[in-house]
């Protein structure tokens, strides 16, 4: 079945149910990837441009290479809608299908999920969105979060204002805003933040956008003005994004001090507000344009053949290359998975092993055709994320571009959080199985 006519299936789906229709019969020889993405309403600004950019590469590795290790990939999408029960009903649809790994791509989905995973034995990649504390590699084995968590990206931002400011100590007395959607992904950061004001001194002000307020938000950035933060960290999805960025640059909100979390950061984020979103930042951990192998090959193997939905224009955007590099971990985790077992057709268990022991080093992103596209990955038995560099990339009124060198984020303030997290949700969830998964030496 042509990759078109399942896309359609699925969006058909997702008006009846959310289910997979007609699914296609798994041959033996072939590895199963679902891809949970929503096309369609208002979190779709978003979505189709990160759809766009998994399944592409997905398709490059089929055409160029015949899949990965000589195993085509059967690749399918579920509309969600970026509805949570949908994304369970895609999760309980794929299930039977043997899928070597979930993708949620959304936090809520995810949350439902992470009890799951180990239960059916299919990993979990949230790749940088998520449950943070899902990091923790020895009470979450079937969860996976590369390369950097939301308490790390909070933890940037709050390390950048301090350089801009003259350092930490000088944040004292500041305030600092989060605009987020009202939501489990928006509120993530929140811990973070709340313990790093108490450390520091500044004043955190919540600014929470209800879903159905996403593209009315004249109200909320009254009361920024009235409160006058310091710096606003925006984590914000789909029509929330272009919403804030338009809002901000109407009450003169300085851009250079308004920092949107890696999600907040699409082309079309941005380019509403024309002129006025000059100098509006955002946390990124990719290149953006086309200027790479892996790109090139994307547009040769498959935009050129018709076989995306993309719009040509749009390769090399900023979310459609998020959508690459997170297709990147998954083909990485199924070639590891495939070289730890010596199998071909892997299963979710070893693909588990797989993300287990990523270790995406300068030398293989160069065999890959990545060679700047991102910093290298390493994951462990006991880090799913590694805490990963990220940096900023900041809207020239036409493109982003890269504006800071590589930053770490503060692990040792987010690492002992996690930790404490991860006890407390296993605490809170009577029968949490402890983990059997051995540890793989190399990890």
């Amino acid at each position: 079945m042509r990759k078109k006519h399942l896309v359609l299936g699925a969006a058909i789906a997702a008006l009846i149910g959310g289910d997979f229709v007609a699914p296609p019969a798994q041959a033996q020889d072939t590895i199963y990837v679902p891809l949970f993405t929503y096309r369609t309403g208002p979190f779709a600004g978003s979505g189709i441009p990160i759809a766009n950019g998994m399944s592409d590469y997905l398709t490059m590795l089929n055409e160029r290479d015949g899949g990965i290790g000589g195993v085509k990939l059967a690749i399918e999408e579920c509309e969600t809608g970026y509805d949570t029960k949908k994304g369970v009903e895609c999760y309980e649809a794929s299930k039977g299908k043997k899928p070597v790994i979930t993708n949620p791509y959304s936090t809520g989905i995810t949350l439902q999920l992470i009890p799951k995973a180990a239960v059916d034995k299919i990993p979990v990649l949230s790749m940088a969105y998520g449950l943070s504390a899902s990091a923790d590699g020895t009470n979450f084995p079937w969860v996976f979060n590369p390369p950097a968590t939301y308490w790390d990206g909070a933890s940037v931002f709050v390390k950048f204002a301090a350089q801009k400011e003259g350092g930490l100590d000088k944040l004292k007395g500041k305030k600092l805003g989060l605009v987020h959607l009202d939501a489990p992904y928006g509120k993530e950061p929140i811990p973070l933040l709340e313990a790093l004001a108490k450390e520091y001194g500044f004043e955190l002000k919540l600014y929470p956008v209800p879903a159905s307020e996403m593209q009315n938000q004249s109200s909320l950035w009254l009361n920024v003005r009235r409160d006058r933060p310091d710096w606003i960290y925006l984590q914000g999805w789909g029509a929330m994004n272009p919403t804030a960025v338009k809002e901000a640059a109407k009450i003169n909100f300085p851009m250079d001090r308004l920092i949107g979390v890696w999600w907040a950061g699409g082309d079309d984020d941005a380019r509403p507000a024309g002129d006025g979103a000059k100098g509006y930042s955002s946390l990124d951990f990719h290149a953006v344009g086309t200027d790479f192998p892996v790109i090139k090959d994307i547009q040769k193997f498959v935009v050129d053949k018709g076989k995306s939905q993309v719009q040509k224009e749009k390769v090399g955007e900023n979310l459609y290359n998020r959508g690459v590099y997170n297709s990147m971990l998954i083909a990485e985790a199924i070639r590891t998975a495939q070289k730890i077992t010596g199998k071909k057709v892997v299963t979710g268990e070893d693909v588990r092993r797989g993300l287990e022991q990523l270790d995406i080093t300068e030398a293989r992103l160069k065999e890959m055709g990545a060679a700047g596209f991102a910093s290298p990955v390493r994951t462990s038995c006991t880090d799913h994320n590694g805490h990963h560099k990220v940096f900023m990339a900041t809207w020239d009124g036409t493109k982003w571009v890269k504006s800071s060198d590589w930053m770490e984020p503060m692990k040792d303030k987010v690492r002992p959080l996690i930790e404490a997290a991860a006890k407390a949700y296993v605490e809170s969830n009577t029968g949490w199985p402890k983990r059997t998964e051995p540890c793989d030496k190399s990890s």
